[in-house]
Order: structure tokens, then C-alpha cells, then sequence
């Protein structure tokens, strides 16, 4: 079984300054657990800050985001070395609001996903279905969808090494969580899907979920079976918050 996962993402928050102090906040009142991996993801700008402050603790470094090609002239982009060279060992792919805003394609997240694992980074793959689409009854096709399409050619064995994140797209940001029991059903539809294409059974899948996580609610969501952790949001950028969401996840 592998560990559960509690993972932050700063979004576009924090300068450098700011970044230091949120982790010497939240080291001196973060008691490290057996079988929990904590993630911070901070801007690009703040990586090498962060890692520098991680050193010598059990927290890992994740980016945001990433470019699907090593090299070239691509500007304003960082690529899959850099990132490695900068200490991270995960990296978020597929977020909504890089589907939204960006307007990233699942062709394109499938390019992302390739370039983090020819590197040896670990993808956390975003998926989540709109309001519409919820209402409209395709959730389950949504996610299949993004799934099979986002993770084309990648293997059964790089497969051990991508946790998914299921972000209904609707609860992010909004302060309207899905249910446990929502997350759930949409957790194991994640995992029928990936057992039918991949093979991979439900103790070697990891699967988050991230949709106004709280310091409140999360411990509802960590007593199901089928729910491995959250990828955070907004209650990260407080760091009594976010180590009370790491005391919650066994």
C-alpha cells in the first residue's frame, strides 16, 4: 500500500520572503507521521527557497506545473530537468485551472505527464468534471475521458508512480466541497477504469482528492477507504491549517 498523501499548492501565492516564513511556521509545529508524505508546491520562483528550507526534513518538493519538451524555444516555460535540478519529486499536471484558464488539453497533459516521467518526476494528474457535466449525468465519462486520454502510452509500471487527484471542478475554491460519499463513488469509478486499462490494483493506486479541502472537513474524507490523501488549496496557505489537514490523514 503506498503511503497516503497530503500535498499543498500555493497556486500563485507567496513571494520568496513570505515562502520561508510559511515553512519555518510550519516545521516548528508539524509533527512528522509514519506512512504520510507531505508536499509543498510553491511558484516557480520560491522552488529553490523551499527546497532549501525542506532540507533535512521528510517533506517534498512538488512544482505546479511543468513544459512537455527538455529544451528549446519555448520562452517563459520551465522544463522537466530544470525542475528536477531544483529538488522537486512531483509535479502537478492537469489542474482545472490549467484546463480553464490555459486551456490545456488533454493531448497536451498527456505531453506534460511524458516529460515528467522520462525524468523521473511523479505526476500528481488532476481530473474533475464541471457543474454541468455533473448535473448532466457524465461524470464517469468526463473522468474516463481524461484518464485514458491523459495518460495514453504511459505503462503499467509508470503507473505505480502517478497519483491522481480528483478536483470536481465545482468545489474549488468555492468553499461547496463534494461530500465524502461523492468523492468516494468517484474514486472507485477512478480506480474500475484504471484496473480495466492498466491492471493496477487498488493497493497500488493512489488517489487524492481536492475540492475546499479544510482543516473541518478533511478527516470526513480521510475515513473512507477509497480517498488516499488531498491535494489542497487555500487552507495550505495557513500553516496551522495544513498541518492540522497532516494530523488527520492516518
Amino acid at each position: 500500500m503506498r503511503p497516503r498523501l497530503i500535498a499543498g499548492n500555493w497556486k500563485m501565492h507567496k513571494t520568496i520572503s513570505e515562502a520561508k516564513s510559511f515553512v519555518r511556521d510550519f516545521l516548528t509545529i508539524f509533527q512528522p507521521q509514519q506512512g504520510i508524505e507531505v508536499v509543498m508546491a510553491p511558484p516557480f520562483i520560491a522552488l529553490p527557497a523551499v527546497h532549501h528550507a525542506l532540507q533535512s526534513t521528510p517533506i517534498q518538493l512538488a512544482a505546479q506545473n511543468l513544459f512537455g519538451k527538455d529544451e528549446g524555444a519555448f520562452t517563459g516555460e520551465i522544463s522537466a530537468p530544470m525542475l528536477q535540478d531544483l529538488g522537486c519529486t512531483y509535479v502537478i499536471i492537469g489542474h482545472s485551472e490549467r484546463r480553464q484558464h490555459f486551456k490545456e488539453t488533454n493531448e497536451l497533459i498527456n505531453q506534460k505527464i511524458q516529460a515528467a516521467l522520462g525524468h523521473g518526476l511523479q505526476p500528481i494528474f488532476c481530473v474533475g468534471e464541471r457543474l454541468e457535466e455533473r448535473e448532466a449525468g457524465r461524470t464517469e465519462s468526463v473522468i474516463s475521458n481524461q484518464i485514458i486520454e491523459g495518460l495514453r502510452e504511459v505503462s503499467s509500471e509508470q503507473m505505480k508512480t502517478i497519483t491522481i487527484a480528483y478536483e470536481p471542478v465545482w468545489a474549488i475554491g468555492t468553499g461547496r466541497a463534494a461530500t465524502p460519499d461523492q468523492a468516494a463513488e468517484v474514486h472507485t469509478h477512478i480506480r474500475s477504469t484504471i484496473a480495466g486499462k492498466w491492471g493496477i490494483a487498488q493497493d497500488g493506486l493512489r488517489i487524492l482528492y481536492g475540492g475546499s479541502v479544510t482543516a473541518e472537513n478533511a478527516g470526513e474524507f480521510f475515513q473512507s477507504s477509497q480517498i488516499n490523501g488531498a491535494l489542497v488549496g487555500k487552507a495550505c496557505l495557513n500553516p496551522e491549517s495544513f498541518a492540522r489537514i497532516a494530523s488527520l490523514a492516518p
